[in-house]
């Protein structure tokens, strides 16, 4: 098999570049506030900036969205030409994050095969999605992707490496490495350092990444009979790397040279899923105006019962809570369960579903006449590749991977024209 993770030529600015306004987060967060977005703007003001290259979602119904993407790849253009960016030779970055809460989240920074990704449910790619593709979501990014000369990932890739065996042991080495980069990111979101890795760690790291990779061992690991492993699962960034394949696929189409086209791999961060930092919080559920009456039966004829017995969850209705459990799952998880049911319920019947964070939110909506609040247990870390490869693709909104100011920052570009 083709390395499915590997070494890139990496583009960073140069030095003296303030990389606190350079490096801002991922696209797809503060979606509803333009006022985080405004005020990054003025703190960047005129000087070199990931902002000038990324298009926050926030303004993907803006009426200026294609001016706004002409500009993209204008600025990457110009960064270009005036040397802003310098290009390393193939290698990995070691990358520290210490985020608001002061943990520390380690990881890896590299290029991903596309040729080994499939988001489609029931994938048997190395590379897959943990949660349903949106694929709605995909074209607006492809406008921004398909004419850009360089790309920049807040994609975290999760590895099952129990051991801590491949990214852990480079907190040990680092201060043996030529540093990349350390500074603070705005907006209280902690700080972050990166490391060049020599290359007899990249060997080390690239031996133990095909390990992942070994059938026998992956079906020993996980006690199934399956033909092909999973070694990469999508943590954050999946419509990004979603969109990144569709152009990929578009670019072979149209005769694009397959062993030399630079836009066959994304650059991305690989993050152990056993990091201590790696904190998974559960997405409840909320359902708002329906038929309680109607919906419990429903539950009911569906082997869904008061009880502690098999996956449960936390019932919120009529100003009473009660433990359900689910006697005939079709998931490997309860959130799963529950999601193909409210799901079925809802195309039948009035009412619609949201996702929600935190017990008193759903508390509250749950206190209202012809709303339902499910409250599910955090999903455990260690379920999350047994249940990719026995289920598929996860329902939407499984579980959360930290906070807004703790998503990846875009810093490292890449190439890909």
């Amino acid at each position: 098999m083709d390395k499915v993770f590997s070494k890139a030529k990496i583009l960073l600015p140069k030095q003296g570049t303030d990389m606190s306004k350079w490096s801002v987060v991922a696209c797809d967060q503060y979606t509803s506030e333009p006022e985080y977005w405004q005020a990054v703007a003025d703190f960047v003001g005129d000087a070199p900036s990931m902002l000038n290259m990324v298009l926050p979602e926030v303004y993907l119904e803006a009426d200026d969205v294609a001016d706004r993407i002409k500009n993209i790849c204008a600025a990457m253009d110009k960064y270009i030409e005036d040397g802003v960016l310098t290009e390393s030779e193939p290698t990995y970055i070691y990358v520290e994050r210490t985020q608001a809460d002061g943990m520390v989240r380690k990881g890896i920074v590299g290029k991903i095969d596309l040729e080994h990704y499939d988001y489609s449910k029931g994938s048997t790619s190395a590379v897959r999605a943990t949660e349903g593709t949106i694929l709605e979501r995909i074209p607006p990014r492809v406008r921004v992707r398909e004419n850009a000369h360089l790309e920049s990932p807040h994609i975290m890739i999760l590895i099952d490496d129990v051991e801590k065996a491949i990214i852990e042991p480079l907190a040990d080495e680092k201060e043996n490495l030529k540093k990349a980069y350390d500074f603070t990111l705005m907006q209280n979101s902690g700080s972050i350092k990166g490391y060049f890795v020599s290359d007899d760690i990249c060997e080390r790291i690239d031996r133990l990444l095909a390990e992942l990779c070994n059938l026998d061992k992956f079906n020993a690991k996980y006690g199934v009979n399956e033909s092909a492993p999973l070694a990469f699962a999508m943590g954050d960034g999946n419509h990004s790397l979603a969109t990144a394949k569709a152009c990929w696929e578009k670019l072979k189409a149209d005769g694009a040279d397959v062993n030399t086209h630079p836009a066959r791999y994304a650059l991305a961060e690989i993050v152990n899923l056993h990091d201590d930092a790696m904190v998974f919080e559960p997405i409840h559920r909320v359902l708002f105006g329906v038929d309680i009456c109607a919906f419990e039966k429903f539950l009911a004829d569906n082997g869904v019962a008061d009880g502690t017995d098999g996956q449960t969850f936390e019932y919120i209705a009529n100003g009473n809570s009660k433990t359900m459990s689910i006697s005939n799952p079709t998931a490997n998880i309860a959130v799963g369960s529950l999601q193909n049911l409210i799901d079925e319920y809802l195309k039948n019947n009035a009412g619609t579903v949201d996702y929600i964070h935190g017990d008193d939110v759903v508390r509250d909506f749950a206190a209202k006449d012809g709303n339902v609040g499910i409250l599910f247990d955090v999903m455990d870390k260690s379920e999350l590749f047994k249940t990719v490869i026995l289920d598929g693709a996860l329902p939407r909104k499984t579980f959360s991977m930290g906070h807004a100011h703790d998503k990846r920052f875009y810093t490292e570009c890449r190439k890909i024209r």
